[in-house]
């Protein structure tokens, strides 16, 4: 079955006594298909930004003369080819000459073309890749200005192979294949825009994107722990979130996205789904948590919790904190009774967490709303 054909979303599957909700995906924001039309050449003959690379880069060059590095002389040359890099795409953006956004809606309907994978957990990639995107960009520190979705640094080690990342080479083989065929994207953009088509095409909200990271290199990559342990409480979850920014109101919303996908023991050691309908986007992980009974699961793995009515549901000690902490709680209750009000503060929330560690200036304008409405 192909994801071009509109499925009905879960919302008309609420769970039934101890039924499972049907797994849906909902196809409401990819272009359809049609003729090929030829399209102009790119607009690359004018030298202006390449010219004003050079001179930035030139000036890079010179500071790093005068003033120096720590770096040896190779990490030198890839910071300088890292800033050249910036420079480029600051200038492409403010000369209006980037791709336009016809051409990075062909990736994000081939991604949404590649989201149903039968034999893959509950049928589709979508949770997976909103978690590429989630720890890819969740790495920020905002005191530093380190971290973040600018350098897709999950492609070196050791990042990727952090306990945190733990299964996400799935995830980075999948989208290698469209970065095989559309070679032009970075690969910030490409892990974030499948984040998008992810969220959106499960029944989510609509998430402001555009495009305008770099790819760095290895020397970027970032200190294991920065992302967050799902086995602490509220005072963790505070230190990693306000960390990149955000505060009691986003952490709340974006957890929302446990709405998708399940624990993996091979992977964080934990096991099981939050939600009746794991490939659905809904506001259901705020009403569980919420409403539901919950209890200690009795198992030799770590620590969480599990439903007491159908013992097929898990929480983790992170997502208890959010209805124990008075502050995180009236988001929750909020959450669970409005899911409107979620997808709102979670697309916010959203585009704001994979812009992070990107300069302002290496974006063109106002985000786009990627897909057909």
């Amino acid at each position: 079955m192909s994801l071009r054909t509109p499925l009905l979303r879960a919302t008309c599957a609420r769970r039934a006594g101890n039924g499972l909700r049907a797994p849906a995906l909902r196809r409401r924001f990819a272009s359809e298909g049609g003729p090929e039309i030829p399209k102009p050449p790119p607009p690359r003959s004018s030298s202006v930004p390449y010219l004003l690379a050079g001179v930035g880069a030139a000036a890079l060059g010179a500071a790093y003369f005068f003033y120096g590095t720590n770096g040896t002389p190779r990490e030198t040359a890839k910071e300088l080819a890292s800033d050249a890099r910036g420079v480029a795409a600051a200038a492409e953006g403010k000369l209006g000459l980037r791709r336009g956004k016809d051409e990075y809606q062909k990736v994000y309907d081939r991604i949404a073309d590649k989201l149903e994978q039968e034999g893959y957990d509950d049928g589709s990639l979508a949770p997976v890749l909103i978690r590429l995107a989630w720890h890819s960009s969740g790495t920020y520190n905002k005191a530093d200005n380190t971290g973040g979705s600018n350098y897709a640094t999950m492609r070196f080690k050791p990042e990727s192979e952090h306990g945190a990342n733990n299964g996400l080479n799935i995830a980075r083989e999948h989208m290698q294949k469209i970065k095989d065929e559309f070679p032009w994207i970075s690969y910030g953009d490409l892990w974030t825009l499948a984040g998008v088509a992810a969220v959106q095409e499960s029944g989510g909200p609509t998430v402001p994107w555009r495009p305008g990271r770099i790819d760095g290199f290895e020397h970027h990559v970032t200190p294991d722990g920065r992302l967050p342990d799902a086995s602490q409480a509220e005072d963790h979850l505070r230190f990693i979130f306000y960390r990149m920014g955000f505060n009691d109101q986003e952490i709340v919303a974006l957890s929302g996205a446990h709405a998708m996908g399940r624990c993996h023991t091979d992977r964080s050691g934990f096991e099981g789904p939050w939600t009746f309908s794991p490939v659905t986007f809904s506001n259901q992980y705020f009403e569980l948590l919420k409403d539901e009974p919950w209890e200690w699961r009795k198992w030799k793995g770590p620590a969480q919790y599990e439903d007491k009515k159908t013992h097929s549901l898990m929480m983790l000690p992170t997502d208890m904190a959010l209805i124990k902490d008075k502050s995180f709680r009236k988001y929750v209750d909020i959450y669970a009774k409005d899911e409107q009000a979620f997808f709102k503060d979670f697309s916010k929330a959203f585009s704001k967490l994979i812009e992070l560690g990107v300069p302002t200036s290496q974006f063109a304008g106002e985000a786009w709303t990627m897909g057909s409405q």
